[in-house]
This record gives structure tokens, C-alpha cells and sequence, in this order.
């Protein structure tokens, strides 16, 4: 059974997703809270897998709160709710820890589908956020070192919350050679781990 934990300032919206996970089988919800300090609270007594974190909180922005869940209850994935679709507020909350991103509007089975991803330890990220993951004509890479075919294509996979394996597959090589790629990518752009990894990739349109 995957205990989800909801915290958002809007209840329509808390009783809405709270509907939603009830129906969905092998999932409860563990509980609920409207602002930072109350989940917190929460957090420290209940049995929670998965925390569904509003960006937008009237005490402590959801992308703070991030940081600070990841950092006292390490075992819970974080899914970041919100009605925007910015590549900034997208970044920012996994540069914070996020396991992935949702849109506010998603169905049932997206929902479903982001738990279940997360919970196997991939990135997941909204449906409705797929074009912010491809190149943007309009962000630049600065002086960011270039990356190859190969490189690019690895990253993208990654962005998509692949694992090395599931990379390996499709591009016929081995796991060991695609996380060779993945840390030369970490060393190469100067990023301390795969999610600021991903992170920078969405904000400086490399995938």
C-alpha cells in the first residue's frame, strides 16, 4: 500500500486529488495539510512514500519546503503540484529534491503513472510538460561545454526518468557505458549530482 500525503492551500483542490488516490488501487491517503508548518508537523507522525507539495503555500513556497522534507524525511519522494508550467518553478523544485512534477489538472491515470515512477526512483515529469523538455530557441547555453550525439541522447532519456538500463535497451549498449556518460556529463557541466544534472538541462534547453 503507497501512502500519499497532500499539502496544498486550496481544499477543492486537496479533496479533489484526495478522490482521485482513494480510487486508485494499492493507495491511501495518509493525510493532508494546507500550509508548510502543518505538514511538517504531520510528517514527523505519519507513514507517508509519496508527498504531492503545492509550489504555492501561504507560509513557506512548496519549493523551500521541498528542500527542507527532503532533508529531515529523506525516504519520502516529492511530487511538485502546480497550475504553472515555467521551466524555472520546474527546475527549481528538482534542483530541491523533487522526484517530479504535475500538473494540478492531470487524470487519474497520469497521477497514477507519476506515484508509480517515482516510487521505482525515476524523474517523472507532467505530460503537459513535454515541450519544455525539447530545445528552446530562446535560451542559450552560455558558455556551457558542448555535448555529443551520443551525450544528448542520454540525457533526454534521463530528463524522461529512464534508468540505465532502460537506456541501455534502447540505445543497444551496455548500463556501465550509459552511466560512464552520465557522470562524464556531470563533471563536464559542473553539476554535483543527476538531478542538478536534469536540472540544468531543462533551464539551458540542452534536451
Amino acid at each position: 500500500m503507497i501512502s500519499v500525503f497532500i499539502v496544498d492551500d486550496h481544499p477543492v483542490v486537496v479533496e479533489g486529488l484526495k478522490s482521485v488516490i482513494e480510487k486508485l488501487p494499492g493507495h491511501r491517503v495518509a493525510g493532508t495539510a494546507f500550509n508548510a508548518i502543518d505538514a511538517v508537523n504531520k510528517l514527523k507522525t505519519t507513514e507517508v512514500d509519496v508527498l504531492l507539495l503545492d509550489i504555492n503555500l501561504p507560509d513557506i513556497s512548496g519549493i523551500d519546503l521541498c528542500k527542507k522534507v527532503r532533508k529531515t524525511f529523506p525516504d519520502i519522494k516529492v511530487l511538485g503540484i502546480s497550475t504553472f508550467s515555467e521551466r524555472s518553478y520546474i527546475s527549481r523544485m528538482i534542483g530541491n529534491g523533487a522526484s517530479g512534477y504535475l500538473i494540478k489538472s492531470a487524470s487519474a491515470d497520469e497521477i497514477a503513472e507519476a506515484i508509480a515512477s517515482v516510487m521505482q526512483g525515476k524523474l517523472y515529469m507532467s505530460l503537459d510538460m513535454v515541450h519544455l523538455l525539447r530545445p528552446s530557441s530562446v535560451v542559450s547555453a552560455g558558455n556551457l561545454p558542448a555535448l555529443t550525439k551520443r551525450e544528448t541522447e542520454i540525457l533526454r532519456y534521463i530528463a524522461e526518468g529512464l534508468t540505465n538500463n532502460q537506456i541501455a535497451e534502447k540505445l543497444f549498449i551496455s548500463p556501465s557505458t550509459v552511466d560512464t556518460h552520465r557522470k562524464n556529463m556531470i563533471t563536464k557541466l559542473r553539476v554535483s549530482n543527476t538531478a542538478a544534472l536534469v536540472k540544468l538541462a531543462v533551464e539551458q534547453g540542452l534536451v
